[in-house]
């Protein structure tokens, strides 16, 4: 005999909603839970629904349907829009994904697998009502004081390189949540900022598009699969919100906006640096020459280092140090674009690196070791390398005008 839908839930967190002539079965999903995928796959069956949403965007999507789809990477357009490190934040995380499933044997958003392939078994029409991944990230990193925003990248990657087994707790969240939310919980428990664009606004985000769903009148009964976590929040906002679901979506898929300041930070920067050399040239010949030479060694030495960090090859070593002295005079471009490009060209990645790159990243010597990951490092670290030298070699120079060098 077939399960009935109301047998199927009576163990499960769910919400029964009712907007306009649409009935929404919201269902509160473990999503490293076996028991939940297998509870999807049999509602789904039951003919009880004529479309199935799922707590996905496109992007996230893609990944579970073709999980070699970092081996398509573009990696020169990647590092040339500036999009390396949220390239690198999406490798740590799925590195965390990885290691979920070796260490437990658990296939984290097995749930969403099944509710893919479930509506594509059964022919009905498939709604991601997640807002995109990348956008969720940046409106968080921007959502806090840029004093915070080191500590947030930093823990993301920490988690990655420690080699700690991830506990029992951790698990215990993740059911409640999902992968984006565990791997920054402990930030955004400290935090209203954070906690907002991670969780609150894709709350709201979810229920706007159940309700442009339902104003469709296409859908008579809909199974919406959410992480458990999401459930209070949908609900309450699918009940109260007032503002038209359209309006809902374009306010929350906005690009948070850029503090004006920060762009004019390098330009003061390198004012301030060429201006030292002005007056040092203008004072004694040898002193400016020795503020040259000063500049040239420590920016360019930190950006070699970096690069030598990073397991660089020497070509690519070289030109860091010979690139950053020069780029961190112009911030149109930076020593990290020109270090990969250089690495990239000498140690041009093979198939096999794209094809482990999702298994390497799950630990620290993978990251050095694949060439794709190791060109995202180059980036990565030749970058701060300069940034450091710019402030030190800054203040060297100072020191000469006024004395203390």
């Amino acid at each position: 005999m077939t399960p009935t839908v109301e047998h199927l839930l009576a163990q499960e967190p769910y919400r029964h909603l009712r907007i306009d002539q649409t009935e929404i079965i919201l269902l509160g999903t473990a999503h490293v839970s076996p028991v939940s995928a297998r509870i999807v796959a049999e509602l789904i069956t039951t003919g009880e629904f004529d479309t199935v949403a799922i707590e996905l965007c496109m992007s996230r999507q893609r990944a579970i349907l073709d999980p070699e789809a970092m081996s398509k990477l573009d990696l020169f357009s990647v590092i040339r829009a500036g999009q390396a490190p949220m390239v690198a934040a999406s490798l740590a995380l799925g590195a965390y994904q990885q290691r979920l499933a070796d260490q437990y044997g658990i296939e984290p958003g097995a749930e969403m697998r099944a509710a893919i392939h479930g509506a594509l078994d059964q022919g009905l029409p498939l709604a991601l009502i997640d807002r995109d991944i990348g956008l969720t990230l940046r409106r968080a990193y921007r959502a806090i004081p840029w004093w915070q925003r080191m500590g947030l990248i930093g823990g993301l990657f920490a988690s990655v390189m420690s080699r700690e087994k991830i506990d029992e707790a951790e698990i215990e969240r993740l059911k409640e949540g999902d992968i984006l939310e565990s791997t920054f919980s402990e930030f955004a428990e400290q935090s209203r900022a954070l906690y907002e664009p991670l969780i609150d606004e894709r709350d709201r985000y979810m229920a706007a598009h159940l309700r442009k769903l339902a104003a469709t009148g296409n859908s008579r009964r809909v199974l919406a699969v959410v992480g458990a976590g999401h459930l209070k929040g949908i609900d309450h906002y699918a009940a109260l919100e007032q503002q038209a679901p359209d309006a809902v979506l374009t306010e929350l898929e906005r690009a948070p906006p850029k503090a004006r300041w920060p762009k004019y930070v390098p330009w003061v920067v390198v004012g301030v640096i060429l201006t030292g050399f002005v007056i040092g040239f203008t004072r004694n010949t040898e002193l400016g020459l020795q503020m040259v030479l000063d500049w040239i060694m420590i920016n360019g030495g930190l950006a070699a280092v970096g690069a030598t960090i990073a397991l660089a090859h020497p070509g690519t070593i070289l030109t860091a140090a010979l690139a950053a002295p020069l780029t961190s005079l112009n911030p149109t471009i930076g020593v990290g674009f020109v270090a990969a490009a250089v690495e990239l060209y000498l140690r041009k990645p093979q198939v096999g690196d794209f094809a482990q790159l999702r298994r390497d990243t799950t630990s620290p010597r993978g990251w050095w070791r694949n060439r794709v990951s190791r060109v995202l490092l180059v980036f990565l670290l030749t970058t701060l390398g300069s940034a450091l030298g710019t402030y030190i070699g800054g203040a060297r120079i100072f020191g000469h005008l006024f004395g203390s060098g």
